[in-house]
Formats: C-alpha cells, structure tokens, sequence
C-alpha cells in the first residue's frame, strides 16, 4: 500500500469521533470487500488495528461495545477470510458473551452455512462447546476435510472423539446413508467422496497427522489388517515370491489374537490350501479352536505336533536347489558377524573408521503394509572386503539408553557417513537414511554432512537401458539391485526374504544371509564397474569420478530414493552420482507423463493444472490398473500406502513412487515435483485442458 494512501487513511480515524462504529458503517454498505484479494476495506481495516495498537486506544465497553459485536458478527459470515482476525481482534469478539457466540454459530449452522460455522468457532475457539460429529458431518459431505482438520488440530480429545466416529462410521454392517440422509439437499455435496473406503483413508491420515493411538479405530485398523493378509497370500500362493517361514511370521503378526481377523484368515487359508494344510496352518497361526469348522476340526485330530508344518498348496516349494541361481556371498559364514551388544560393535568400529576404507551399506526394516508411522530400521549392515557386520540396531539403541550414553550410536555413524576418507556404497540412500532418522532423531542433519558416499542407484540409471529383462521359469523378472547385481555379476540377488519381519529375533540364517548379500555385493559392483566401464556402456571416465573424489564436490542437499524414477525425459544422467549433485537439468512439467492412484486424485488434478501429462484411476478401478497404464504407455505411478508395495513389483525400479497421503494435494505436488526434478514455468500453469 502506497505511503500517501495509509496517510489519508489515518487521517480519516484522527477524523473520526468514534473510528470503529465509522469501520462497521463502511463495511455495510460496501460492496469491494467481499471480493477476492486485498480490497480497500482490507486495507482500511489492517491499518485501524495497526492504529489502535501504536496509540493503545482502548475500544469501547459496556452496552456499546456489545452494539457492535451483534453488528460485526452479522458480516463475518460473509466477509473475506482475511478480515476474520482484524475484526475479531478490533471489536474483541474473544470477550464477548460466549452462549452469544455459540447462539450466533448455531443460527449460520442452520442456515446450512456449515463452513462458515466452523471457521468462526474455529477463530473464537468455540469448538470445546460443541458436538464435533454434528460440525464435522456436513463439511465431511462437502469434501472440506482441511477445514475438519483445523477444527479439530489443537484439541486432541476432539481428535480422538473425532476418529473413534470415524471409526463408527467404517464398521462393516454401517450404513453410510444413515450419515446422509438429513444433508440429501446439502450444496456442493459429493457423495463420491463419502464410502467407506475414502473414510478409511481419511482416518489413517488423521491418526498419523494427530499422533492418536490406532487402538481408537478397530473398524479401520481391521481393515487394513485384513488387505495386509490378502496381500500376503497373493504374494505366497499367486505371485510366489514369498518363503513360507517369511509368510507365516507375518501371517502371526498381523492376526494375532484378534478374533475377527482369526476368521478372515480361515477364510483366506481354506480358499487358497487344502483342508488337511488349512488345518495346520490354523494351528501354526494360533487360530482359536472355537472357530474352526467341523471339517478342519476333524483334520486337526488327525494331525501328529510333532511333525514340522508342511506346505500343501498350490504354491512352488523353494529350496537349495534353486540357490545356484542366485547371487552367493563369496565370504565364508563364520566372517558374518551379528552385533548385539557394544563390545562387539567397538571391533567393528574400528575396521569401518579407516582411512581408505570401502563399505557397502544396506538397512533392513519390518514392512509396514500401509500403517501409520515411518519404518524404522531393524538392520543396520556394513560391509567390508572380508567381513559383513550385522548391528542389531533396536538393541544397540536399548542397551546405549539404559547405560546412558544415548549419543553412542549416532555419533559413530556420523563420523562414517561425513568422512570424506571412506568410500560408502549404497542403493538408493535417501530412502535407508530417512528412516534411519526416524528410528533415531539424533541423526537428522547426517545427510546435510554426507561426504565420500556413492549412490550406486545414479550408475545404475545409466546401465538401465543395456539391461537384459529376460528371466527363465516362473520367476519374477529382476529389478532395482537385483537386476544390477544380474547385469554386472551374472546372477540376481535372491529376494525371497526382502519382506520379512526384520524385528524378530533371532533372525533366521535365510534372514542373516540376505542382509549380507544385499551389503556385499555392493562392494562387488562398485570394483567390477570402476574396472571395466566400458563393458557396461559407462563413460571411461568413471573411475575417476568414483573413486574417492566426492568429497571434493558439492555436499548435496538430498540423496536420491530407492524409489526415484529414472528421469522423465528419458535421458541418462551423465558421469557419477557426483555429476548428480551438481544438480541435474531440470525437466519441463510436459516431459513428466504419470498415472495417479484413485486415492490421489486431489494430487493428479493439481498436477495436471500445472501442465504434467496425468492420468487418474477412477474411484472403482482395482490398483493395478495403474500398472497396466504405466507399462504400456511408459508413465511413472503415483500411489501411497499399501498398494504401493504391490504396485512397485509390477514396474520397472524407480516407476513407482509412494506419496504421503498425510499431505494436501499442494504439497504432495511439491513433493513430486521435487523428487522428479520438474520445474513449472508461468506457461506451463493450465497448458492441459482441465
């Protein structure tokens, strides 16, 4: 606002015998203000509040004042959202009569200005006083969840009443008309977005945005437990990728003893097993024997416990035989080493924290299958030349804390990953280092510090193209660093134990092997590439930029996602990870081609307005519809959430990424846009049609 203006608007109060009545008169019977922007009466309005302030001008009181709260309150309703706080606090509605208030709010509830309602007794924090189910159900019907979230955000009993209606409203014999019915003629009402699978999704979101126990919501938490065993028994029974001591851990830790889930899971078994294997496994699963049918009962009696669980399904019987396939650990077992406690760990400190050294790093942690909170990591591995070390990273955690000395850990590991003198090997280490910060907070500027790291990720997007895709058998076709440890070494890696629980312990020697494959063979990669470059169609120069260089290059400000798409352009980046930090060349919105998933359709339609090519999957599409689309007309995917693991089996590595369905839409558009390097120019904002 120009100086000469604010003068004359001053000027004008300094006129005034009483400025707030003169404030209320001119709002009246303006028309501008009610606009979109900042209107003149905005700025008239900021500047009293200003005025009032400097001169500690004290407003009206008594009988009077309350003549001009009734006054102002009449124009809140209508007002622009930017003259909500400068009102409330020029005519103190805080001190006002509060039943006043609440009368006010319950007469624009009626009117059906639901929205309204809320924001005032939102900014008069009026919500403590009210019926959060009947303030919430018509904003809920009207797709206003951000509004729902604001009025709920700083009362957390009103969060949990919140979830736990939520919750209600998820039970499998709920009618969700009941809910609509009174609002059938409710303005801008979208019945589409209120089913009970769109509740669900709403309800995970709020509990991880909220930080209020899952426990509030059974309905939800069931169901999600319930799409974590189909997707388990597609893995094992369909797709075959799972072993069946990985499958049964799981199975046991997603069922427990919930009876409801107990069912679901006798259901599923004796669709996909035969009676005499469903009854075992019912019983390996810890099934109440109340549950089981008559038939399976009788299959029980029969059965000896002695007898080890067998498998008597459809699905393929995995065993030694099929290991000469896969990549082997050149490393005899006994220079596997396990790490418990701190005297152990201090050996492995002292061979990691050498000048010179190489280690290939890798982390394990439990698969979430689509639940509240980040994973945290289970594994931490390391390797060297001669030795792989496995830290038990929750009981190394455990034992620092008890002995006080909680900063042990993440001091070492800062140490490591800073020291431009030791060459670190990953996979995608953005992915490994966020949730190593969420399994310890301490660590969270480690990447700001990373130093001497190689991200074998960046080279593997420059071989990707010379990738042979062509698998033998049933197996799956090789992807992400299996298909890189194929390419350069021979063989793939063995991926049968990618989905374990790594929280239990101990480990199974199948677990123990996997981590430690999965750390050594980076080491193997990283001296076959910096060897041969050529052959794997890389620039000569490769090992220079590799071989303990980085240091002297830019510190990057975010490493790459295991899940980071190749880039959209379908050019290769070229050189290093080095050259990657630099800071590739930015990609046009248009060259980004994506399919969003049905519960991102907020994302897919910001995303579009921004000029990406987008497809969206509609609300009743299966989610591997999303595959489908992507690999026949090469789009990247866009999902959250459980789907998620399903989905990136499907593609190629890096063609599908998880967004935070915690996010709006803005910022899950940033997200992605960040992540793909995409820069929006003003011409690229509605280039698509909408």
């Amino acid at each position: 606002v120009s100086r000469q203006l604010k003068e004359e608007i001053r000027r004008g109060f300094a006129g005034l015998q009483d400025p707030l009545t003169g404030l209320l008169a001119m709002l009246e019977n303006s028309s501008d203000w009610k606009g979109k922007g900042h209107s003149l009466g905005y700025y008239i309005t900021t500047e009293l509040q200003l005025w009032i302030k400097e001169h500690h001008a004290l407003p009206q009181s008594g009988t009077q004042l309350k003549k001009l709260q009734a006054r102002v309150l009449g124009i809140l309703s209508q007002c622009p959202a930017n003259l909500l706080d400068p009102l409330i606090s020029i005519y103190q509605l805080h001190t006002a009569d509060r039943n006043y208030l609440l009368e006010h709010v319950s007469h624009l509830y009626l009117k059906g200005d639901y929205k309204e309602a809320a924001v005032l007794s939102i900014k008069l924090k009026l919500q403590p006083d009210q019926d959060v189910e009947k303030m919430c159900t018509p904003l809920l019907l009207q797709d206003k969840v951000n509004v729902v979230e604001d009025y709920v955000r700083e009362y957390p009993e009103l969060q949990s009443k919140l979830l736990q209606i939520l919750d209600t409203w998820c039970e499998p014999g709920f009618n969700v008309r009941d809910i609509t019915r009174p609002y059938q003629g409710l303005s801008r009402y979208k019945p589409e977005k209120f089913n009970r699978r769109t509740l669900s999704k709403l309800v995970f979101r709020l509990l991880d945005r909220f930080s209020v126990d899952p426990a509030l919501c059974p309905n939800v938490i069931n169901q999600r437990h319930l799409r974590t065993l189909n997707y388990l028994f597609y893995k094992r029974f369909v797709e075959k990728t799972m072993t069946e001591e990985n499958w049964a851990d799981h199975v046991q830790s997603t069922v427990g003893e919930n009876r409801w889930l107990q069912g679901q899971l006798l259901q599923l078994l004796l669709r996909h097993c035969e009676g005499r294997a469903a009854a075992r496994w019912a019983q390996h699963c810890g099934v109440s024997s109340d549950l089981l049918p008559p038939s399976l009962a009788e299959h029980l009696q029969e059965l000896h416990l002695q007898h080890r669980v067998e498998e008597d399904t459809k699905a393929d019987n995995y065993e030694d035989s099929k290991k000469k396939d896969y990549y082997q650990l050149p490393i005899p077992r006994e220079n596997i080493h396990f790490l418990q406690t701190w005297e152990e760990t201090l050996q492995c400190w002292e061979k990691v924290l050498q000048p010179g050294q190489v280690v290939g790093i890798d982390m394990e942690w439990k698969p979430s299958f689509g639940m509240v909170g980040k994973p945290r990591v289970a594994l931490l591995q390391m390797a060297l030349k001669d030795e792989v070390f496995l830290l038990d990273l929750p009981r190394l955690l455990e034992q620092a804390e008890e002995e006080g000395e909680k900063e042990k850990l993440h001091r070492f590991i800062q140490m490591l990953y800073s020291d431009a003198a030791i060459t670190k090997l990953g996979y995608g280490m953005s992915g490994d280092l966020s949730s190593l910060v969420a399994t310890c907070s301490a660590l969270k500027d480690t990447e700001k510090q990373l130093q001497g790291v190689v991200d074998l990720l960046a080279v593997d997007k420059q071989v990707d193209g010379q990738h042979s895709h062509q698998h033998t058998g049933a197996r799956q076709p090789e992807k992400g660093l299996s298909l890189l440890v194929q390419h350069v070494l021979g063989k793939p890696l063995d991926k049968t134990e990618q989905l374990s629980n790594w929280e239990k312990r101990p480990l199974r020697e199948e677990q123990i092997l996997y981590a430690a494959s999965d750390a050594y063979c980076l080491l193997e990669i990283y001296e076959r590439l910096c060897k041969d470059p050529e052959s794997f169609g890389l620039s000569s120069d490769l090992t220079e930029s590799l071989v303990g260089k980085q240091s002297k290059k830019p510190r990057p400000k975010k490493q790459l996602n295991k899940q980071e798409a190749p880039s959209p352009s379908g050019q290769q980046s070229q050189g290093s990870q080095v050259e990657s930090w630099r800071g590739p060349v930015p990609v046009p919105p248009r060259q980004l081609r994506v399919v969003c998933d049905n519960m991102l359709q907020g994302l897919g339609r910001y995303l579009r307005c921004l000029g990406l090519d987008v497809r969206v999957l509609d609300n009743g599409d299966d989610h591997r519809k999303a595959a489908e689309i992507a690999r026949q007309e090469g789009r990247v995917i866009l999902t959250s959430g459980l789907p998620y693991q399903t989905l990136r089996s499907q593609v190629g590595e890096g063609r599908c990424f998880s967004v935070n369905c915690s996010e709006k839409a803005k910022e899950q558009a940033l997200q992605v846009l960040k992540h793909f390097n995409v820069r929006v120019s003003l011409s690229d904002v509605f280039s698509r049609c909408q």
